[in-house]
């Protein structure tokens, strides 16, 4: 829950300082600008203040590894969530407005995961998990997404190192197979998720493992 925090922080403060022309650069989601992501996140922010208070009585279902689930053909965006969260990005209109937002949820979201009780079981998607293993979850999607916002923006301060490696651990969790040492912690999330060809140095060094990817959450 910790890393949670620091790697939601972190993302937070990064969006805050972004200039208004920054919104209009593209981001490392494929089809998204800065804006769409970042409305993204407000959506994000909500789903987390929804979950911590939609407490379940039944027995667990999943943790932070089988949360997630893994496909192996890219988004296409044609999602009607996707294409509804980019009519939504522009209906801002000013930056300024979409900051604002993010910062009033996602101020909120981060208060209530500090109050959570990491052993209350939460109901999200149909399925039941603890909070703390829903936050654990949403460090990877967090980390993630913080390298989408700053994969065309070189001088804003990307995710954390903690929660680079923590999101690293979970993704190898995930996929049941650890990339190699010589691989960093970013390398490693962009590689393994699809934001990133490898080299061809990198496809040797993964050996029969790069076969597996990339792997494309959701």
């Amino acid at each position: 829950m910790d890393l949670f925090a620091r790697s939601w922080t972190a993302l937070l403060a990064a969006v805050a300082d972004l200039k208004d022309a920054d919104f209009a650069r593209p981001s490392g989601c494929a089809g998204w600008l800065v804006r769409d992501l970042v409305c993204h996140l407000v959506i994000d922010a909500q789903d987390v203040l929804i979950t911590l208070v939609t407490p379940a009585d039944t027995e667990v279902t999943r943790d932070a590894v089988t949360y997630w689930t893994v496909g192996r053909t890219p988004p296409t965006g044609d999602d009607p969530l996707d294409a509804l969260i980019v009519r939504l990005a522009a209906a801002y209109e000013e930056p300024g407005l979409l900051k604002f937002h993010l910062d009033d949820v996602g101020s909120a979201a981060g208060r209530a995961a500090r109050l959570a009780d990491p052993e209350l079981r939460v109901s999200t998607q149909d399925q039941v998990l603890t909070g703390g293993d829903y936050l654990s979850a949403y460090v990877l999607e967090w980390t993630l997404h913080h390298l989408d916002l700053v994969a065309h923006l070189p001088d804003v301060p990307g995710p954390p190192v903690e929660a680079l490696a923590g999101a690293r651990g979970l993704l190898e969790r995930i996929a049941k197979a650890a990339f190699p040492v010589c691989f960093s912690d970013r390398d490693a999330l962009l590689v393994g998720t699809g934001r990133r060809t490898p080299t061809e140095a990198e496809t040797h060094r993964l050996g029969s493992f790069a076969a597996r990817l990339p792997l494309y959450l959701g």
